[in-house]
């Protein structure tokens, strides 16, 4: 079986303000599985290898075509920066920072490969996890040609369990998706060449379909609230079918029930006592009753098999 490639990003990069084309956003992906893979915290100053080979495969490119998006993209990793925002342990308080990617990076066009060095600042945000991140295929964002879309898939999937994201700004979604304050500054065209054009293609690429809602105070936008569904793998879900036992093939499952019938088992106090745990302190949902009802809906339709105490509709009685 074939090891998943995985890109794992602390939230606080994933929802960082930079600008970076698909060249380099995706010698950033390769860097991330390359220092995770290697069983080991990287430390900081460790160099790492990325070699074209690595990029033809992933990306379904040419090798020469590889080689020259990575070198172009050493370029650009040289002089970008971020900004990103994490509460500092010793005082509890938000801190805002800017760092750069790398400290260092080059090519050897023998080998084929590019060579760099993470900044001080990244290395924590992308090998020591312990709270808040985000983790996905890199498959998943392997065929996106679109440098906004790469970063909405990002922005989006940290919301999985939910399947909603929280009332985005426009001006932080702009700043989040990289574009510049000159760029797309009537409505129209930033839909046409930014929202609509990354929804297309995370729509048809990944493993999610995606569309948005607008915010408005009065005639113009300030805003947009994303929902997504995980599309379900028809190869999987015929396999675990054939697995399963006729007689309780609908135990862990909640076809055929509709928003209302969710909504009674979310609301069933032995339903949140089993599944209290679910909604951590750190949730966007927090404990309040509506949200947690939402948020248990969305989790039952996105992926009912993760309740398992008793079956599903048990809890409508």
């Amino acid at each position: 079986m074939t090891k998943k490639q995985m890109v794992v990003k602390d939230n606080n990069l994933i929802s960082a303000t930079y600008s970076l084309g698909v060249a380099e956003q995706r010698l950033i992906f390769l860097a991330i599985i390359e220092a995770r893979e290697q069983n080991k915290l990287i430390n900081v100053g460790k160099s790492l290898r990325i070699y074209a080979k690595s990029y033809e495969k992933q990306f379904n490119v040419e090798k020469h075509t590889a080689y020259e998006a990575m070198k172009r993209a050493v370029e650009g990793l040289y002089e970008a920066g971020f900004a990103y925002s994490k509460t500092d342990e010793e005082s509890g308080e938000l801190g805002h920072y800017k760092s750069r990617w790398v400290d260092k990076i080059g090519y050897i066009d023998n080998l084929g490969c590019v060579e760099l060095v993470f900044a001080s600042d990244v290395v924590p945000l992308i090998t020591r996890l312990e709270r808040r991140y985000t983790e996905y295929e890199l498959k998943q964002v392997s065929s996106l040609q679109s440098e906004y879309a790469i970063r909405l898939y990002e922005l989006i999937i940290q919301w999985k369990s939910i399947g909603k994201t929280n009332k985005i700004l426009l001006d932080d979604l702009r700043t989040m998706l990289g574009v510049d304050p000159e760029q797309y500054k009537k409505m129209c065209n930033f839909k046409a060449k930014v929202l609509d054009l990354a929804i297309k293609q995370i729509n048809k690429y990944t493993d999610i379909t995606a569309d948005y809602e607008q915010h408005k105070d009065g005639r113009i936008i300030t805003g947009f609230t994303f929902r997504f569904k995980v599309k379900k793998d028809k190869e999987k879900i015929t396999t675990e079918n054939k697995k399963r036992d006729v007689d309780t093939s609908d135990m862990f499952t909640v076809e055929g029930l509709n928003d209302a019938q969710l909504g009674r088992i979310a609301r069933n106090p032995s339903f949140m006592a089993d599944y209290n745990h679910l909604v951590s302190s750190t949730s966007p949902a927090g404990q309040d009753t509506k949200a947690w009802e939402f948020e248990m809906i969305n989790r039952l339709k996105i992926d009912a098999s993760q309740f398992k105490k008793r079956p599903i509709r048990e809890y409508l009685q």
